[in-house]
């Protein structure tokens, strides 16, 4: 896989954002391009105008730390930023055939975390990979991502839910906000696994069906999920201002377990409490009917 495209891409996305009273250095004139010349960014990085011109080409391998600790100061990269950047190189490096060509391992929950999740059951939770996938959630998590769950299409991916389902739209109160996040997380995972055949499959799918996908997807802007603050609108309990705590298992599997609460004393508390005996309600009912209980047996 060649990186080059998007290796230039990010470069020039970056060099574009900066301005030159940004970066200390004196505007004599008109300009004609947004942001720094090529030529100022490589008097700030400390290379010459020949090295930066080629490594914003796409060509980054075999570059080494300092020259990427330098060009991410000089391009006033964030900490997301700087290790895309680190990333976009090691991928750039000698092609790994045996990798390229490898197919994507499974993941799967192991059995203490399910229980951990279904510990929780006052808050909505998921175990989430780094495609956005929710590989498994307790049943308020279920309940909360109703929307999501009950399409297929979406298969559990908050990206495909995000902007393939127009409920996304009226269930996210900040969606474009939620949307460039997603975006942002995708993009980082495709700097640091650009071999994982079934995100470039995500990828063409959202780009071959979304519109604002394929454009947020060019602005090439990177995202974490750590911690932040959701305003949604539920179905059934209405409006819902959560905090979302995004904590990375402590092993190699990629997982994360995503964890929603609301502030005490709050409206979004009681819809919480009010969700979660519907939610109660719903999993009986589903017990009720594997067990094969007549309509009347059930709570």
């Amino acid at each position: 896989m060649d990186n080059r495209d998007a290796v230039s891409a990010f470069l020039r996305s970056r060099r574009e954002k900066i301005t030159p009273e940004q970066a200390g250095l004196p505007v004599y004139g008109r300009r004609r391009v947004p942001g720094l010349r090529r030529g100022e960014v490589a008097a700030l990085a400390g290379v010459s105008v020949e090295y930066y011109t080629r490594l914003e080409r796409g060509s980054l391998r075999g570059v080494s730390d300092s020259v990427l600790d330098a060009l991410a100061h000089a391009l006033r990269l964030d900490d997301t930023e700087r290790t895309y950047l680190y990333d976009l190189a090691r991928a750039a490096g000698p092609a790994p055939g045996a990798r390229s060509r490898q197919r994507t391992v499974r993941q799967t929950v192991r059995p203490s975390v399910l229980r951990i999740l279904e510990g929780m059951p006052g808050l909505p939770a998921y175990v989430m990979n780094d495609r956005l996938d929710t590989l498994a959630a307790n049943e308020l998590g279920r309940a909360l991502y109703a929307p999501m769950y009950a399409d297929p299409a979406c298969r559990g991916n908050v990206a495909r839910f995000a902007f393939l389902n127009s409920e996304a739209r009226r269930f996210y109160k900040d969606w474009e906000l939620m949307a460039r996040f997603a975006v942002g997380a995708l993009r980082v995972e495709a700097g640091r696994n650009p071999y994982d055949p079934e995100l470039s499959h995500l990828i063409g799918e959202l780009s071959t069906r979304s519109d604002p996908f394929r454009v947020m997807w060019g602005s090439h802007d990177v995202h974490v999920f750590r911690r932040s603050t959701k305003r949604l609108v539920h179905p059934l309990v209405g409006d819902l201002e959560l905090d979302q705590e995004t904590m990375a298992l402590p092993d190699e599997s990629g997982l994360s377990v995503v964890v929603y609460s609301a502030r005490r004393d709050t409206p979004a508390q009681d819809a919480l409490t009010l969700l979660a005996g519907w939610s109660a309600g719903t999993g009986q009912d589903r017990a009720a009917d594997s067990a094969g209980s007549p309509p009347s047996a059930r709570p």
